[in-house]
């Protein structure tokens, strides 16, 4: 943030939001207001940015609204395909390593394995 008006609002207000003095959305609509007539603010273009992480850290997610909320979604999403498309392009060793170890953890955990109560009283 540019504003150091605005910076130092928002850390009070927090406090207010984290002391249950003041809602979450009352505080994202207190920036909301003061961007609107900030000069400074206006002109600051990774603002809104930081006001939706704001919101998201601030907000329950009930609280965000709908249109929002959907759009954050279809967002991560897209980030998660992005993100398995790149794990399987780098990573086809790791799942066979997996694959290897859950065999062990069968062979490892085999019921014929079992200790029976005979084999218990025969070490006493």
């Amino acid at each position: 943030m540019k504003c150091q008006r605005l910076n130092n609002l928002t850390k009070n207000w927090y406090l207010s939001v984290r002391d249950e003095t003041m809602a979450p959305a009352r505080m994202v609509q207190f920036i909301k207001n003061h961007v609107a007539t900030c000069e400074v603010c206006l002109t600051d273009p990774e603002l809104n940015e930081e006001i939706d992480t704001i919101t998201e850290l601030v907000l329950p997610d009930s609280k965000i609204p709908k249109a929002v909320r959907l759009q954050q979604e279809k967002e991560s999403a897209e980030e998660e395909e992005d993100d398995e498309v790149e794990d399987n392009d780098n990573d086809t060793d790791s799942d066979e390593e997996e694959d290897d170890k859950e065999e062990e953890d069968d062979e490892y955990m085999d019921d014929d394995d079992d200790v029976e109560d005979d084999d218990l009283k025969e070490l006493d």
